[in-house]
């Protein structure tokens, strides 16, 4: 569905990714491992079109996007919801649900149905509807970021650093919300902190190390893998 093909993206002159490859199958949680600074943010955002690669291809569904415009990746049924959420504080939860449709792919839930099936994933956000943003809750807003993403109809949600500054009540509710959008058929590449928590969402997993790959396997294997449990679990 999504694969990447050696791709190398830089910030100026500085090269930061350098012959990157990964693949996304359709209905597959992959997570992107790594320690600050190792690429993950700077991979979703050339998926997504914000940042172009000098080199290497992007296709979705066997159609090059690393050429596209970012609301042309969204409307192809790409879709990332940025760490940090990124809400407008004067708007209300209503008014992110309407924005994040402006660019949906046409085919698949209809706005209405979208709309129902959010509320019935986050019922706060039914309640919270006439609410500005920045009123929410660190856990609330979490979810409107999601519900936002989810009104462009996704076929891929990557999600950065979902986990970031919640408690751990709202990050288990986050776990169910994933395995749930999981069970819906949509695939998912994740970028969390958490590295325990990624790992057991996630079936398959990607470990960056400033900028490349240096392991790939099964989710299941990279949590017993003594390298990974020494970098990132304190194990």
């Amino acid at each position: 569905m999504l694969e990447i093909n050696d791709i190398v993206v830089r910030y100026g002159r500085r090269e930061v990714i350098h012959g990157l490859s990964l693949t996304v199958a359709e209905g597959e949680v992959v997570t992107l491992v790594g320690s600050n600074g190792a690429g993950k943010t700077t991979t979703l955002k050339s998926i997504s079109g914000l940042l172009k690669p000098v080199s290497g291809s992007i296709t979705f569904d066997g159609k090059r996007i690393d050429t596209m415009q970012p609301h042309d990746i969204i409307a192809h049924g790409v879709v990332q919801v940025p760490e940090g959420r990124l809400l407008f504080p004067d708007m209300s939860v209503a008014e992110h649900i309407e924005l994040g449709a402006i660019r949906a792919r046409t085919e698949g839930r209809s706005y209405s149905e979208r709309v129902d099936w959010i509320h019935e994933m986050f019922p706060i956000l039914k309640e919270r509807r006439e609410q500005k943003a920045g009123t929410l809750s660190g856990g609330q807003q979490q979810m409107l970021a999601i519900a936002r993403g989810l009104m462009a109809n996704p076929r891929c949600l990557m999600l950065d650093e979902p986990s970031l500054g919640l408690a751990p009540v709202m990050v288990d509710q986050l776990a169910d919300a994933i395995s749930s959008l999981h069970e819906a058929g949509i695939s998912i590449l994740l970028v969390e902190q958490r590295v325990d928590l990624a790992l057991r969402l996630a079936h398959r997993g990607y470990v960056l190390e400033t900028g490349k790959v240096v392991l790939e396997d099964k989710a299941e294997t990279l949590l017993d893998d003594p390298r990974v449990k020494a970098a990132y679990l304190g194990a």
